[in-house]
């Protein structure tokens, strides 16, 4: 079973990331949708339910489709530097009522779903562009 998530903690930590943050985690649900309805490797069955882990591989794919190399410098200086920071966001979001949290939903999806330092190297991004 799980608990509840901390919502005073979430939208402490929210603060620190501006606006242009949050519009592209929006994005990137909608990325994230798309994946999974088109039936892209990896993404799983088609659904409009968006796990953490699909999430931030979106976020990942749609980070590198607007930025190219600079990628990890843009979400870096959104002050993103950890998957957990996606999800930080989203929490934030269901806290506003933006987005629905599921029953299985909890904010540890999106705990090292990737090293950044990986995920936004130069070779990474040129092999995903």
């Amino acid at each position: 079973m799980s608990t509840l998530p901390d919502f005073a903690k979430i939208r402490q930590l929210a603060r620190r990331y501006p606006e242009p943050a949050f519009n592209f985690v929006r994005d990137g649900l909608a990325h994230a949708v798309s994946m999974v309805q088109s039936g892209e490797p990896g993404s799983g069955t088609p659904t409009t339910h968006i796990s953490g882990q699909q999430l931030c591989l979106a976020l990942r794919s749609l980070a590198i489709d607007r930025f190219g190399m600079l990628a990890g410098a843009v979400l870096r200086k959104w002050g993103i530097e950890r998957t957990d920071d996606f999800g930080v966001i989203v929490y934030a979001m269901i806290d506003r009522g933006e987005i629905r949290q599921s029953a299985s939903d909890q904010p540890e999806d999106f705990t090292r779903v990737f090293e950044f330092d990986e995920a936004f190297s130069l070779d990474t991004a040129k092999n995903l562009a």
